[in-house]
């Protein structure tokens, strides 16, 4: 196994264990009275980073290996993890919402309305990079753009509605 194999495996295994987490916080929000918005994209979304990640396990294998640019990258999955740990079991893929609930505004949430995003953005771009991949990060950040937008959009919209209907009439 190279080197570039083990980061490989290292990344694939959390992508696994997210979508494992996902799905058990998904089952309990909607259980609980959540409501799931936009889901139409979420295809799209999952093929795009299942390909991007495939490529890379076609690619990559036997490159060199940036050891700066993973320097990065492991620095990124502390991000990633305060927003795991700061939304708790209201993290998931998808844009599930319960209503009333008011918006996390703690963690990185103080800073950015959207940071999970951002970690997925830089990742994106980074993972091929510590190979030497340009323009696979190129490609890659292109269409993980595309779905941003259209996600993004979605999930302002999911939470301005939530959070109107939560609001008190005089409020609105």
């Amino acid at each position: 196994m190279t080197f570039a194999d083990l980061i490989l495996a290292l990344v694939t295994l959390q992508r696994l264990g997210e979508l494992v987490l996902a799905k058990l916080n998904t089952r309990r929000l909607l259980a609980a009275g959540a409501v799931e918005y936009a889901p139409g994209h979420y295809p799209f979304m999952v093929a795009l980073h299942a390909a991007w990640l495939a490529g890379l396990w076609w690619l990559a294998p036997g490159r060199p290996v940036n050891l700066v640019l993973l320097a990065v990258y492991a620095l990124l999955q502390l991000l990633r993890l305060w927003v795991l740990t700061t939304l708790g079991p209201r993290w998931t893929t998808r844009i599930i919402v319960m209503p009333g609930a008011p918006l996390v505004d703690t963690g990185p949430y103080r800073f950015i309305s959207h940071p999970n995003y951002v970690v997925v953005v830089l990742e994106i771009a980074l993972l091929p990079l510590i190979f030497g991949l340009v323009w696979y990060a190129a490609v890659f950040s292109a269409l993980n753009a595309a779905v941003l937008i259209v996600r993004i959009r979605a999930e302002n919209a999911a939470l301005g509605r939530v959070n109107a209907a939560a609001r008190p009439e005089s409020v609105r």
